[in-house]
Order: C-alpha cells, then sequence, then structure tokens
C-alpha cells in the first residue's frame, strides 16, 4: 500500500485505522451496549480480525469479554469453541485440561456499517504472558510460575488433541492470565479507580483537513487497559492460564491444513522444510517444546533461526545461558540438575525434526518432568 493510500494517522497500540472500512472492523464506543445485554466499558486489545471488549454483562451481573469479529469473519473459532464447551458442560466430571479453555458464554452478530460482524463472549482474562514479560522487563517468571503454566499449558493441549484439533497457533501471545472472579465484586467507577478509566484518543487525517465523520469509522478509539502483572511478581496462586485464540484450529481428520501462523522461530520445521506435508498434532508438540523452553527462559529457544535440535550439547548451552545465567543474575533460583536433565529430556523428545517421531501430548504427560 502505498503512503497516499493511508487516511488517518498511526495511532500507537490500537487498530489499523484503515480496516474501518466493509469488511472490516466495527466501530464500537465506550457506553455501547451490544446484544441489548453487554456494555462496553473498556477495550482489552486487537488483532487482525477482531477488536476485543471489557463489558459489563447487565444480566448475569459480571464481567465478561465480547471478541468482535471483522465483517463475515470465518467462524473456525466459534464453532471449535462451541464444540469444547459443549463436551465440557456435558461432562459429568471435570476434564483434564478443561479448565484452561475459554467457554463460550454467549455468540451472537452485529449488524454495522461495516458489515455483519460475529461476536463471541467469553471469560475476561488478565494479560498475555508476552505481555507479561515485556511490562517485566526482565523476561522471568518466578520458577514456581514457570513450573505451573508449562504443567496446565501441557493439560491444555491435551484436551484439544484428545478432541481431534490442533490448536494450530500456540506461543506466548496465545496464553493468558485468568482474571480473578473478585473483579465481578467492582463497580465500573470501581473498577475505572483500580486501573484508569478509558481515554479515547481521537482520529485524525493524515491530510489535515477536518475530520467528518464516515460510516464505519469511530470519531475515537481506546487505547487497552493493563490488568495484568508484569513477569516477576506474578505469585504461584495467581498463575492460572487461558489457552486463546482458536481461530487458526482444525481437525487434521476433517481437513488438510499446510500453513501455520505460529512465529517463525518456533514454527514447526516441516512447514519449511516439506511444504507438501499437512500440519499434524505432532506440529503442535513442536510449538509446545519452544513455549515450555520459554516460560523457563529469558530468551526464545531458536531466536529467530533453526538449529538441528539433535544437537543436545548445544541445547545444554542455551538452557545455561537463557535459563540459569539469566535467573542467577535477578537472584531468583535456578533449576536443580535433575529438573534440569528431565527437562531437556522431554523437550528433546518433542524438538524432533520428524513430525511422526515426537510424542503425543498423553505421552508428554508421562514423561519424567511432567510426573515429578
Amino acid at each position: 500500500m502505498s503512503a497516499s493510500a493511508f487516511q488517518y494517522e498511526l495511532i500507537e497500540l490500537v487498530e489499523d485505522l484503515e480496516k474501518y472500512q466493509p469488511g472490516g472492523y466495527h466501530p464500537v464506543c465506550i457506553g455501547d451496549r451490544l446484544h441489548n445485554r453487554y456494555c462496553i466499558v473498556h477495550k482489552l486489545g486487537h488483532g487482525n480480525f477482531s477488536t476485543v471488549w471489557l463489558a459489563h454483562d447487565q444480566q448475569m451481573q459480571q464481567y465478561v469479554a465480547v471478541k468482535v469479529g471483522i465483517a463475515d469473519a470465518p467462524s473456525r473459532e466459534t464453532d471449535t469453541l462451541k464444540y469444547l464447551t459443549e463436551v465440557i458442560n456435558a461432562s459429568s466430571q471435570p476434564l483434564t485440561g478443561a479448565a484452561m479453555i475459554p467457554m463460550v458464554k454467549d455468540y451472537f452478530t452485529i449488524t454495522g456499517p461495516n458489515g455483519n460482524h460475529p461476536c463471541l463472549v467469553t471469560s475476561p482474562a488478565r494479560c498475555s504472558l508476552s505481555d507479561s514479560k515485556q511490562e517485566g522487563g526482565r523476561g522471568l517468571f518466578q520458577l514456581e510460575v514457570s513450573r505451573s503454566l508449562a504443567a496446565q499449558l501441557i493439560l491444555a493441549v491435551c484436551f484439544v488433541h484428545s478432541q481431534g484439533y490442533c490448536h494450530g497457533d500456540l506461543h506466548l501471545g496465545n496464553l493468558l492470565l485468568q482474571l480473578p472472579s473478585s473483579m465481578n465484586d467492582l463497580t465500573v467507577d470501581e473498577l475505572y479507580n483500580k486501573v484508569a478509566a478509558p481515554m479515547p484518543q481521537p482520529v485524525v487525517r493524515i491530510d489535515g483537513r477536518p475530520y467528518s465523520v464516515k460510516p464505519g469509522v469511530p470519531s475515537h478509539v481506546n487505547l487497552p487497559v493493563w490488568l495484568g502483572e508484569e513477569d516477576g511478581d506474578i505469585t504461584p496462586n495467581e498463575a492460572k492460564l487461558l489457552l486463546s485464540d482458536f481461530g487458526t484450529a482444525f481437525r487434521p481428520s476433517d481437513n488438510s491444513t499446510f500453513k501455520s501462523q505460529t512465529p517463525l522461530a518456533i514454527r514447526p520445521p516441516e512447514v519449511l522444510l516439506e511444504p507438501g506435508m499437512p500440519l499434524s498434532f505432532g506440529s503442535d508438540i513442536w510449538s509446545l517444546g519452544c513455549v515450555i523452553f520459554e516460560l523457563f527462559a529469558h530468551t526464545s529457544l531458536f531466536d529467530g533461526f533453526m538449529t538441528p535440535a539433535g544437537r543436545f550439547g548445544s541445547w545444554e548451552k542455551r538452557f545455561e545461558d537463557s535459563v540459569q545465567d539469566a535467573r542467577r543474575s535477578y537472584g531468583y533460583p535456578v533449576v536443580s540438575d535433575r529438573e534440569k536433565s528431565e527437562l531437556l529430556q522431554l523437550l528433546r523428545r518433542m524438538l524432533t525434526w520428524k513430525p511422526t517421531d515426537r510424542p503425543s501430548a498423553e505421552q508428554v504427560l508421562e514423561m519424567d518432568w511432567v510426573r515429578n
């Protein structure tokens, strides 16, 4: 897109304003009431295919997250989460890993100047783990927190796989901290006193001409609210995980998927080396292994380049640099020799080149580090 194609001045931390057009975002304002039930009180964030809002459910008297999709957005995420929610609700006993799945509370469609927009209602979250690391600046969680988050993620992936689905986009940006239910005790005014009220930013034309209301384009947009905790401040009791963004989830038994949406640094090698090979449960296991390392480490395992996963010695050096030395520098406890050995054994199995040689999620649960 040429510079002349841009109509509005860039506003950091908000969605692409040029996508407020037919087929794009729906303009949402603080105070809007969606589906005659959900009063918008703050903004949680955005993605390429949606904006996400904190709303007060005036029927159930609780806070919820409302994801408002772009016009005619694919229904994959809603369909997947609806199915998983039905499975969880139909079970007479708690299902292992189900607590980390965002339950669908409601779904509906709103019609606006840019089209028909699917809306998905779930429980709100505090922040993503990537945001927590970025805000904290240390890039490290406490050791007990790292263990807890990694174990919960393995359980969540195991549940998703047991239902025939691959998540397809495992990374720290899609791992969220659950919001304490005590927030529901706050009125909207009390919430604003606690986390700061919304600060709408005016939409300004790039040519300097006065802004005139254009159907489908808001006059103001909102910065996302920070509800989270910095990485090192998260306690084990607060480390309750939510696996989000099922927009690229798929069933390998139903269709063949070849494109991976995960960040390049943790993208499974078959995507790059064998583009004709469909993604599989093993593709999720590769990304899962990379994320587990990153939960303990200061940096990602590969830092954007691929190194032979079989070179176990280089892994040990990487572990020493990114995990142990980084922890020592902040006065954090380091991983014991025994745990290090078991953790590297786990990662070595998960990060083998051939997807068919990687363990299943259930086999990961049986490995020594997880069991211990």
